[in-house]
């Protein structure tokens, strides 16, 4: 379904990997791009319930939007083992002004689309979504 205020659409892979990702782990994050001559959000990378944040921030590009969905590990101070799903807009200060309106116009729906997000980051440099930005967030 087209939203409204962008016309883009939510490819139905974003939900069914989203739902894997919350229900049987099977990825550590999600990277998505919209893909503006389809007019549609798209699953752009998988990362392995192995990988890192390393790989994960490695994966998102210096000078693109892009929406993410990172499976945040972390020890409570009881030592008790959670997670946290992070939903993290991605729009670095040197991507094209046309990108960041596309998705800054599409990101509330696109969000409402994948039911299960805990906490939400908005990045425009590394240092908004770092390590101990999420764990601070995640409690």
């Amino acid at each position: 379904m087209a939203n409204a205020a962008s016309g883009m659409a939510v490819h139905d892979d974003c939900k069914l990997k989203f739902m894997e990702l919350k229900a049987k782990r099977t990825h550590r994050f999600i990277i998505f791009k919209i893909e503006e001559k389809q007019k549609q959000v798209l699953v752009e990378k998988l990362g392995e319930p192995t990988q890192t944040y390393e790989d994960f921030a490695a994966n998102l590009p210096a000078d693109e939007c892009r929406y993410a969905v990172y499976d945040f590990e972390f020890m409570t101070e009881g030592n008790v083992p959670k997670s946290r799903i992070f939903f993290i807009a991605w729009s670095p200060d040197t991507a094209k002004v046309r990108s960041k309106m596309i998705y800054a116009s599409s990101k509330d729906r696109f969000k409402r689309e994948l039911d299960g997000i805990q906490v939400e980051l908005q990045a425009t440099d590394p240092t908004e979504m770092s390590l101990e930005v999420f764990q601070t967030r995640a409690n």
